[in-house]
């Protein structure tokens, strides 16, 4: 990133941000503070998950000046890639809540989105499946809740009709919803944030918020954010790689900082926003966290899986799911267990025997053989002084902190109401101020051709416009060389193993990136100019090499 010098009296680890982005024509506001040489913008987000790359699509849609801070190198590290990719249908949640309305309203409009940004979704029904008389009792309480809800239709089948939706499955009677499916929530995420960033939204990434406070300038009231990025550990880190991560007082090296400055702020950051929501002076929210582990199986299995598989659901917990991905992997869980804090991603072997006890009641063909990966996802959740769980918060109080979205416990079904929730904000934004269309705005994103997707002729053609697509890089997923230079390339400037993964779906089959793996390492070092001690799993603090065995002797 380009610099301006630093302004006298400011400290030498603080950088000022001074990157003037190429803006489209409607993006003729751009105001900069020439004091302290930065940016003023509009709308900052602070969160790049789901909602948070949702909100800023829609806003892109405005002529508005807009950035988003993330503190991991790539949008989508934390709850919004790491769950079932499930479209709920909205039945599940209490009738006149905000989850209720923004889950039904993001489930209506998902045909569209998965056409404008190119993503994979598939309305495929889901089966919620019973065996005692209290259980069908519970569903039919349900099917009553869905309907209050505005839901697509339930049904109620009884066992014959069950096995004919769903073969394999075991269960006395089932509330078939068709209305909910399955998407690619990885996709998703990229395809908007890659959306927004094509209408002018500026990505900041590794840029962790340590402070806010309002500042006056030139006679008007602005949010200051402080961020601080975060340095490689020049040793092993004390963590696993998959869990290194957010809280800063674990970090053995703090990097520098950079300071922005804006009108608007949104809290959309997932599981920190009780600490950015204390930062904006909007206090008292007491989180606790659902802890969920799950259990990838192989694609082989995908076939006997047409639509999720839910058991009867309580009223706080929707219960063992087997699921089918929109790529035909078969997944296992969750275990949704209640933690204090986020406390890392790893999956205990009783959490994977529960797993395993509970999906083969209602499906038994789970065979430990066909385990190819392990995974967990944790939601965070607002619960009242007697640990009752809240609905979403999103708030604006003008008598604390003007011009500041508050999205406080954003859990399930935040993935399916992502685009619904980022409406809403703005509809609460536009009863302040007047928000102008942009009449330039885009909605349509195109992802990365897959070469296992198309046709032979469709092949054929592809290697002959460009020879890098006959070159095989994962062999288990068909991914080729053209693919991963296109993901290695993305517009978010993402340069780790993850989000080549995420892009590709390269090192996600069943050998989990064995034959493809230092490929790819290989190739990210080559196309970014990376030192093989600079190249990140995921998060940083995720080395994959801490130097040379030997060096290579000419």
């Amino acid at each position: 990133m380009k610099e301006f010098n630093e302004r006298a009296g400011e400290p030498a680890s603080v950088r000022i941000p001074a990157k003037i982005p190429v803006m489209c024509a409607a993006h003729d506001r751009i105001q900069v503070n020439r004091e302290e040489h930065i940016m003023i913008y509009d709308v900052i987000i602070i969160g790049g998950g789901v909602v948070g790359c949702a909100i800023a699509r829609q806003l892109s849609a405005y002529r508005l000046h807009i950035a988003l801070l993330e503190k991991n190198p790539d949008v989508g590290y934390e709850t919004s890639c790491r769950n079932t990719g499930v479209c709920h249908g909205g039945f599940a949640y209490d009738p006149g809540s905000l989850k209720a309305k923004l889950c039904v309203q993001g489930n209506r409009m998902m045909d569209r989105l998965s056409r404008e940004l190119d993503f994979d979704f598939r309305r495929c029904g889901k089966v919620l499946v019973g065996f005692a008389p209290e259980e069908r009792k519970r569903l039919l309480e349900v099917q009553r809740q869905g309907e209050l809800n505005g839901t697509q239709p339930l049904r109620f089948v009884e066992k014959q009709e069950l096995q004919e939706l769903v073969p394999s499955v075991q269960g006395e009677f089932a509330l078939y919803s068709p209305g909910s499916g399955i998407l690619d929530p990885f996709m998703m995420t990229i395809a908007l944030a890659e959306n927004a960033c094509h209408n002018g939204v500026e990505f900041f990434t590794d840029n962790e918020v340590t402070d806010i406070r309002r500042i006056r300038q030139n006679e008007e009231q602005l949010w200051e954010i402080r961020t601080v990025h975060a340095k490689q550990p020049a040793a092993a880190p004390e963590m696993p790689a998959d869990t290194a991560g957010s809280d800063l007082s674990r970090r053995k090296i703090s990097g520098s900082s950079d300071k922005y400055q804006t009108r608007w702020v949104i809290n959309a950051a997932g599981l920190g926003c009780g600490r950015i929501s204390e930062l904006l002076g909007l206090t008292g929210y007491h989180l606790i966290y659902s802890k969920d582990d799950y259990i990838i199986l192989d694609q082989r299995l995908g076939s006997l899986v047409p639509m999720p598989i839910y058991t009867v659901p309580s009223n706080t917990y929707m219960g063992i799911h087997v699921t089918i991905t929109t790529d035909g992997n078969v997944l296992l869980g969750p275990t949704a267990e209640d933690i204090a804090q986020p406390a890392g991603y790893g999956v205990e072997q009783k959490n994977l025997d529960y797993l395993y006890e509970e999906a083969v009641k209602i499906w038994p063909h789970v065979r430990k053989g066909d385990y190819i990966r392990t995974y967990c996802g944790i939601l965070p959740k607002w619960v009242d002084e007697n640990g009752k769980i809240q609905d979403f918060k999103i708030e604006i109080r003008d008598d604390i902190a003007p011009r500041a979205v508050n999205l406080v416990g954003i859990e399930s079904p935040g993935l399916t109401a992502s685009v619904a929730i980022a409406d809403y904000v703005i509809e609460k934004m536009k009863k302040r101020e007047k928000l102008e269309p942009d009449p330039s705005f885009d909605p349509v994103r195109k992802g990365i051709r897959r070469f296992a997707s198309m046709t032979e002729e469709e092949q054929a053609q592809a290697i002959s416009d460009d020879p890098d697509y006959g070159e095989l890089i994962c062999r288990c997923q068909k991914v080729t060389k053209a693919e991963i230079l296109q993901a290695i390339h993305n517009p978010l400037g993402a340069h780790t193993m993850t989000a080549v993964k995420y892009r590709t779906r390269a090192m996600m089959g069943r050998c989990q990136g064995g034959y493809c793996q230092m490929r790819i390492a290989q190739m990210l070092e080559e196309e970014c100019g990376l030192k093989e001690t600079e190249l990140q799993y995921n998060r940083i603090g995720s080395p994959l090499f801490y130097g040379k065995l030997r060096e290579e002797q000419q």
